[in-house]
């Protein structure tokens, strides 16, 4: 998967896009709901390739993905329990990415206040 498949993925939830916030070599992907405070779910460099997205992920899944895959770690300079850093080589199923990407936005969409996910029209993280 390259960086524009990334992009597609992360923009295609509701209320998702693309921030700058660190400058111009840093794709940060939020999500925001009507009258919310925007929330990270993804973040790489566009530029760099393969790429390397973090995404947030419930830590005891954390581990596990780390466990099977070589190319999941701990993300760097964020807060390693929630968040993996997956390279995206040869070696990476882009269905087990996309699944990933998806996760990470249901994460942060579940810590929004109730009439934010009603505005995204969000069925939770079990898709119901």
């Amino acid at each position: 998967m390259d960086a524009a498949e990334v992009k597609q993925v992360c923009l295609r939830f509701p209320g998702a896009f693309e921030d700058y916030p660190f400058g111009p070599d840093t794709a940060v992907f939020k999500v925001r709901a009507a009258g919310g405070r925007a929330k990270m779910f993804a973040m790489y460099s566009p530029s760099v390739s393969p790429v390397l997205i973090s995404l947030k992920c419930e830590p005891a899944l954390a581990e596990q993905l780390r466990a099977a895959h070589p190319q999941i770690n701990g993300a760097w300079h964020m807060n390693k329990k929630h968040w993996n850093s997956v390279l995206l080589d040869e070696g990476m199923d882009d269905s087990l990415v996309r699944d990933l990407v998806e996760d990470s936005y249901d994460l942060v969409v579940a810590s929004l206040p109730a009439r934010d996910r009603e505005s995204l029209a969000w069925k939770g993280l079990a898709g119901g």
